[in-house]
């Protein structure tokens, strides 16, 4: 009989019973909001923003509402406005090309390599159209960081890296979101912190710092800040800076920080449980695996790999099977959108041309979350089912 997953793809490990506690001191002293401090007091999100600032080795730091929030923050503490073309992924989440948007701003999308990165000469034929990257670290495959800086130095565009799947990862030692101006990092629950929903942005620039503090709503209470730029640079932008109000509060942050403390070990587990399903998988007719470059240290809290040139039947029957043996499988290919799963075609508010080749990457990837509830031995099935299924579909074609 074929052995059949028990596990469930979306639960989480419970939130740290030190968070727990710290999270229930906040509740009991009612002072939720960051601002809503006594005298000598830091707050919860100041501390965090302190404290993430030095995990980081960034000068400043902003903790607000959500990731999505702190790539519109980004873009426009870096000056980006309506009508403006931002370069970003054709593979990545609809959050990114919304930030975007939602600025009245217009995406222009970069295609994607088989190794799931930016496809650096198709941003080289593209960097004259605008003056911003939004790079999405999408999935936790990063490109060479190097070879990207170098190009876009060379052509003055200013890079803000989308690290919601990179949050703990590295290029070359370097951690994602120090290589561009601004790094923004998701806290949402299936990221590699979970407060929910919540989000970070970290960067050297003094003005972008005080642009950001004050679209998120500081009104003049920036100096409550720890993980900020002095009062000059306040003086430079406050005036002219509007409020966005996207503020994190205090029983976020409570949650939060423990879970920075713990950080790094919990992305060795991830990559521990990446690592096994990799080896399950490695040379199974028809499947490709995802290379990783040397240089590349990743933090890995989902799996992708392609099935390329696949018909689309075949592919949506590889997701039946192995859904019925209890299998998650997203397919980021399929003809229309389902949940988070999504292509730059689908975004109608974003108009584009075809991309023949990224296309063709885009129609073979098939994703599943690795959530640290599943054992290494959870990976190890997991990998035998899809293995299992993969073959049989592909000898039957």
């Amino acid at each position: 009989m074929s052995e059949v997953f028990k596990g469930n793809f979306t639960q989480q490990e419970p939130i740290p019973e030190e968070a727990i506690a710290a999270a229930v001191d906040v509740m009991r002293s009612g002072r939720l909001h960051r601002y809503n401090t006594g005298p000598g007091e830091a707050g919860e999100v100041a501390l965090l923003e302190e404290e993430f600032a030095a995990w980081a080795g960034a000068r400043y730091c902003l903790a607000v509402a959500s990731g999505g929030y702190a790539l519109a923050t980004a873009l426009r503490a870096v000056g980006v406005g309506p009508g403006d073309r931002v370069l970003t992924n054709a593979f990545t989440l609809a959050p990114v090309p919304g930030a975007i948007a939602g600025l009245g701003a217009v995406p222009v999308f970069v295609g994607v390599t088989e190794s799931l990165v930016i496809d650096l000469d198709d941003l080289a034929a593209k960097a004259g159209e605008g003056d911003v990257l939004m790079l999405s670290h999408m999935r936790g495959h990063i490109c060479d960081m190097e070879a990207l800086m170098a190009l876009c130095d060379a052509r003055g565009v200013t890079v803000i890296e989308d690290c919601a799947h990179t949050m703990g990862a590295r290029w070359n030692g370097v951690l994602s979101g120090r290589h561009g101006a601004i790094g923004c990092y998701s806290t949402q629950t299936y990221k590699h912190m979970n407060s929910g929903e919540g989000g970070l942005l970290v960067t050297d620039d003094a003005d972008i710092a005080a642009r950001a503090i004050l679209l998120s709503g500081s009104y003049m209470l920036y100096q409550r800040h720890r993980a900020a730029p002095g009062p000059e640079a306040f003086d430079r932008v406050k005036y002219d800076t509007p409020n966005v109000s996207g503020r994190m509060d205090n029983l976020r942050a409570a949650i939060l920080r423990t879970q920075l403390r713990d950080l790094d070990a919990r992305c060795a587990r991830w990559n521990a449980r990446y690592r096994v399903v990799e080896e399950g998988l490695r040379e199974t007719p028809g499947l490709t695996l995802v290379a990783r470059p040397a240089a590349e240290s990743y933090v890995m809290s989902s799996f992708q790999f392609l099935l390329l040139d696949w018909p689309d039947t075949a592919i949506t029957d590889v997701v039946s099977r192995c859904a019925g043996r209890g299998v998650e499988l997203k397919w980021f290919g399929a003809p229309q959108p389902s949940g988070f799963t999504s292509r730059y075609d689908s975004w109608r508010y974003a108009p584009s041309e075809p991309m023949p080749a990224s296309d063709r990457v885009l129609k073979g990837i098939l994703d599943l979350r690795l959530p640290l509830t599943f054992s290494e031995d959870d990976c190890a099935q997991i990998a035998r089912i899809i293995r299992a299924e993969v073959s049989s579909v592909y000898q039957a074609a």
